[in-house]
């Protein structure tokens, strides 16, 4: 099989815990995510607005054919690895995007984690009730 007529874009976005590897080529504008419909996959209209953003920013929606496979986290986990990963494929895809790309904020890996729990208290932050007698 020789893709002479399609080439594919391939990046990986993240958030928190998940991560999202991404297979742009120019086509139609399916879009699959963990081999189902994106509408399926990401059940509310927030959360499939919020994957497709960087289609929606760059104007290219409906000429754009995404394989995705995530895994790990929640679903606004999820839906923001998506989103990092399709705004560095189109920026793979076509270079003079990224300025576009970058005002909307959506190249910049968000880097906010969830706090690690510490020793002698429940909670990352929270403490024991203290107790004076």
């Amino acid at each position: 099989m020789s893709e002479t007529a399609t080439e594919t874009f391939v990046a990986v976005g993240r958030r928190k815990t998940s991560s999202a590897r991404v297979r742009i080529t120019s086509g139609t504008g399916k879009i699959t995510v963990n081999n189902r419909e994106l509408e399926t996959y990401f059940y509310t209209e927030a959360l499939a607005k919020a994957a497709t953003r960087p289609l929606q920013t760059a104007g290219v929606a409906g000429q754009i054919d995404a394989a995705i496979v995530v895994q790990g986290g929640g679903p606004n986990s999820q839906a923001g690895a998506v989103s990092h990963g399709i705004a560095r494929a189109l920026e793979k895809l076509n270079p003079e995007l990224r300025s576009v790309l970058k005002k909307a904020g959506l190249l910049t890996r968000d880097g906010r984690m969830k706090e690690r729990k510490k020793s002698g208290q429940p909670g990352a932050r929270k403490r024991f009730q203290f107790s004076k007698r």
